[in-house]
């Protein structure tokens, strides 16, 4: 090795673990932000689910098929998702939790949003990044 060659070779293996960190850390973050994703999409489609069945709507007509519709209230679906989240302690497992309900017909809509932990910092990152789940269910009546 000639004397204009000394430690390239070590600048080249920082700047490689430099990367293989860097990686790993987006790795890592990509799988906390996975999880918490998939956490929050249950957690939407067993609020939505709950607020179907604890309606008490009025019967909204047939469709095809025979099976009949309920007409799920809008103010009792808010209430039912509201109390469900507050039973399964959803507010201290996600941080800064907000919920949006809406009915369409015989349909709970149900989108929930909450800030994402992400367990290790990156320079270019979002400052408070946010990941969202939606869910919706519909109570049917079979003949």
């Amino acid at each position: 090795m000639s004397r204009g060659e000394q430690g390239q070779t070590t600048l080249f293996i920082v700047g490689v673990a430099v990367m293989v960190m860097m990686v790993a850390a987006v790795v890592v973050n990509a799988s906390a932000a996975y999880l918490q994703r998939a956490g929050l999409d249950n957690l939407a489609d067993g609020a939505a689910l709950f607020a179907a069945e604890s309606s008490s709507g009025t019967t909204g007509g047939v469709l095809p098929g025979g099976d009949e519709y309920l007409v799920i209230e809008a103010a009792a679906a808010r209430a039912a998702v509201a109390a469900y989240l507050t039973d399964t302690g959803a507010g201290q497992q996600y941080d800064d939790l907000q919920m949006t309900v809406r009915v369409a017909g015989d349909r709970v809509l149900v989108r929930l949003s909450a800030r994402l932990e992400l367990p290790l910092g990156l320079p270019f990152a979002p400052e408070a990044p946010r990941v969202g789940a939606d869910g919706s269910a519909s109570l049917r009546l079979r003949q």
